[in-house]
């Protein structure tokens, strides 16, 4: 049992919120526990130069936090500039949206995504990922209805959820309490069929065994199996 009540294969409570930004082609304010993160894709009838007259779209994503979302205020990096850390998971998020459909069956327009962390406590790449996932659907879905594209494209439903070793033993989902305390600290992001997208694992303290690892593969299997249950909800 640990600190929040919650066994070591126990996801923290989530919520969906769809629509939080009207403004946006999809949006969904996604909260897991004390991580909430508000993702919103908006749709350029444009691509990248290097995408020029070749018929296919692209899918990028921004990321960073809100001054208060952390234990005291952090500044604004539009102030100081992106962190390291900001540009790495907001790679990761834009790598792992574009395995979901195939790119030329987007024309050519750019779906650009953003991932604002209102509160963190811990997995907001994994957040950010899930959430932004199901945002992605919805903006595709309104790029149908407007005639941008002809059909849905075929989607690879994607997810993401963290894991580690804390005190030992194995367990899924870290709030920001376990993840600073972690003996290894990890992220997986899986597809719907289960196949891998992007795997980040961590020794913090010292090396760990193989089947340690194992271990949190198969509680992150489990857990994005419960995050991907997320996508029978109504859009709204």
């Amino acid at each position: 049992m640990r600190d929040d009540g919650r066994a070591v294969d126990e996801l923290r409570p989530i919520t969906l919120t769809y629509n939080a930004q009207p403004n946006a082609d999809g949006s969904v304010l996604i909260k897991m526990g004390g991580t909430h993160v508000l993702c919103g894709v908006s749709v350029e009838n444009k691509v990248p130069p290097f995408l020029r007259d070749k018929g296919q779209g692209w899918i990028t994503a921004e990321y960073g936090m809100l001054p208060c979302a952390t234990h005291g205020r952090g500044r604004r990096e539009a102030a100081v500039g992106r962190s390291g850390r900001t540009y790495e998971i907001q790679r990761l998020i834009g790598r792992s949206l574009r395995m979901m459909v195939p790119l030329q069956e987007l024309g050519e327009h750019t779906l650009r995504v953003d991932c604002d962390v209102i509160n963190a406590d811990g997995g907001t790449r994994c957040a950010s990922i899930t959430g932004a996932a199901l945002a992605l659907r919805q903006a595709l879905a309104k790029m149908v209805g407007q005639g941008k594209i002809a059909t849905m494209p075929e989607i690879l439903p994607v997810a993401a959820v963290s894991a580690g070793v804390v005190a030992g033993e194995a367990v899924l989902d870290l709030d920001y309490n376990e993840d600073s305390s972690a003996e290894v600290d990890a992220n997986f992001v899986l597809s719907g069929d289960g196949r891998c997208i992007e795997l980040q694992c961590t020794a913090e303290g010292q090396p760990f065994a193989p089947v340690m690892f194992t271990r949190m593969n198969e509680l992150a299997t489990l857990g994005v199996g419960r995050l991907l249950q997320l996508w029978q909800q109504p859009v709204g």
